[in-house]
């Protein structure tokens, strides 16, 4: 059996030549001085040698344990130069399979199950959050305090929702390396309990009353903000849908109206068709069309469609981002005016919903009109859990529902601008 000295003071020769160890080890050292371990063994009745290594770097030791373990193989019927083939592909392609290549096939795999507006969401999540850090460093490589140093970064924003969704979707990512042999672990999941919790939800805060409903508007209307953002908080507030779903408003979606005519708000027939897949629907109805959300038009909501169009009617959205034309408003644009403009804590985008409920349910009270509860949770898009009935009741009461929003939207644009105005700058 051969020793480390020996192997050390083993000297090149005019040809090459073996220096035997046991169970078919040897070393191999050339002419040209360069020494190896290599293992003779026999399989399927044919002789065959695998390679495991250089000396001095793969030591007498290592190359005596690499020996047992293909010793171990043949005596489970398995080549080891096939084994070994096959660690080093694996370890190939586990190289190649970095962070981003393995997200984005995640993501391509499970977007069909999810709504567009979702499936662009996550994929965005993961392009601002993770891939700048971690997109190009192998998915196996990656570790808890790698993940948690992405998260950390997040929370110092104070965007402690994010950083939870974006954790959950690295989850996923790991998760589905694990299940193609990627990787073994799921770094994200350990780092769960290491995030900041965040914040109980509470309800929206929202003014009910329409005098200061008025005063958000005047005071947003009249700040420094885009007159896109400006359009799309009044159609908001006159149509009390959710901000996503006027964020991605196309004008596709829009019926009955005729932008031919010198007047277009005096359509009495002006419909907006929110399909079913941007609604706040369980996943099995996002495809189906009975669940499309009818909105009324009102005639000061088509007149701020009116103004916008001039500026948007080439583009498919109605209210595009300032930076990017083909991407929707920031979500957070509108929100973030409110703020600026004194309303922090008071108001917020979706509380258009609340003021809406609150106040035309409590004027139908006032006027004995009991079955209009009934209708405005169907202008809020409450949807039934029964199928049948949810189909019933789509395009049901739209003539309430137009007299309806017609009568928000008289009480809520009393003394403001024209929307035509808001393309002119802020008011002095």
């Amino acid at each position: 059996m051969l020793t480390d000295m020996k192997a050390r003071q083993a000297k090149p020769r005019e040809a090459d030549y073996k220096l035997g160890d046991s169970g078919g080890l040897y070393l191999l050292v050339t002419k040209g001085g360069a020494k190896s371990w290599r293992l003779k063994y026999r399989f399927a009745g044919k002789e065959k040698r695998l390679t495991f290594g250089r000396y001095p770097e793969v030591s007498l030791a290592e190359a005596r344990a690499r020996r047992d373990e293909a010793k171990r193989l043949l005596r489970d019927m398995r080549d080891p130069a096939v084994e070994a083939m096959k660690r080093r592909l694996v370890a190939a392609a586990a190289a190649e399979a970095t962070f981003e290549k393995v997200a984005r096939e995640w993501h391509e795999l499970q977007s069909p199950r999810w709504a567009p507006v979702h499936a662009a969401d996550v994929i965005r999540s993961l392009q601002n959050e993770v891939f700048s850090n971690l997109g190009s460093v192998p998915l196996r490589e990656i570790d808890a305090p790698l993940v948690l140093a992405v998260l950390r970064k997040i929370e110092r924003r104070g965007a402690l929702e994010t950083a939870k969704r974006v954790r959950q979707r690295m989850s996923a990512v790991f998760v589905h390396g694990i299940s193609t042999g990627i990787c073994t672990a799921d770094p994200a999941s350990t780092v769960a309990r290491a995030l900041k919790p965040a914040p109980k939800k509470t309800r929206q805060p929202a003014m009910t009353n329409v005098e200061a409903l008025r005063g958000v508007l005047r005071a947003t209307e009249e700040s420094g903000a885009s007159p896109v953002t400006k359009l799309a908080s009044r159609l908001l507030a006159l149509t009390a849908v959710r901000p996503g779903v006027v964020r991605g408003f196309e004008w596709s979606e829009i019926e009955g109206v005729d932008w031919s005519s010198d007047h277009p708000e005096d359509t009495e027939a002006g419909l907006w068709r929110v399909p079913s897949s941007r609604m706040k629907l369980v996943l099995e109805r996002k495809d189906d069309a009975t669940f499309d959300h009818l909105v009324p038009l009102s005639r000061q909501a088509i007149e701020a469609i009116a103004a916008i169009r001039p500026l948007t009617k080439r583009l498919p959205i109605l209210f595009p981002s300032n930076r990017h034309l083909h991407r929707p408003l920031s979500e957070n644009a509108i929100g973030y005016l409110y703020n600026r403009c004194g309303y922090h804590g008071r108001h917020v985008p979706h509380g258009w919903r609340a003021a809406f409920s609150t106040i035309m349910n409590e004027r139908a009270e006032r006027a004995g009109r009991s079955g209009d509860r009934a209708v405005i949770d169907l202008m809020l898009a409450h949807v039934p859990s029964n199928k049948v009935e949810g189909a019933y009741n789509r395009a049901a009461y739209m003539e309430r529902r137009r007299e309806i929003a017609q009568e928000w939207a008289d009480l809520l644009t009393e003394g403001l601008c024209p929307a035509a105005d808001l393309l002119k700058g802020p008011r002095r």
